[in-house]
């Protein structure tokens, strides 16, 4: 016995919808934000800061990101030799980090010359 098809079978086209819709909405939160996302310590007292530092963030999963770009383990001296040393640099650590590798990063950058070298936290 033969049917006639005479209707579009549309569950296989809403799935493919739906997971096009999720890596949409996944990737514009992602841009719009424009920074690796971490969950910043609070403090009482913060600068506004109007030059545009160069940013070094360090996630709870130990990822380095240089101005949002991913830094490769023992890289990150290589890439900070190509910035004056008179730039401000911004450390962005998730608030799990653990402090002895967040010591190690600022070490790290002071050693290279960077002087000005500030934590970004949330104001309370």
């Amino acid at each position: 016995m033969e049917r006639e098809v005479n209707q579009i079978n549309v569950v296989p086209l809403v799935d493919v919808m739906l997971v096009l819709l999720v890596i949409v909405l996944t990737t514009a939160t992602f841009i719009s934000t424009g920074q690796v996302p971490v969950n910043l310590a609070k403090a009482k007292e913060t600068s506004d800061r109007q030059d545009a530092p160069i940013v070094v963030t360090l996630t709870a999963e130990g990822s380095l990101f240089l101005n949002d770009r991913a830094v490769e383990e023992g890289g990150l001296s290589s890439l900070l030799r190509t910035y004056q040393k008179e730039s401000p640099v911004v450390v962005r650590a998730d608030r799990v980090t653990l402090l002895e590798r967040f010591v190690g990063i600022v070490d790290e950058i002071r050693s290279l010359g960077f002087h000005q070298v500030s934590l970004e936290v949330v104001k309370l």
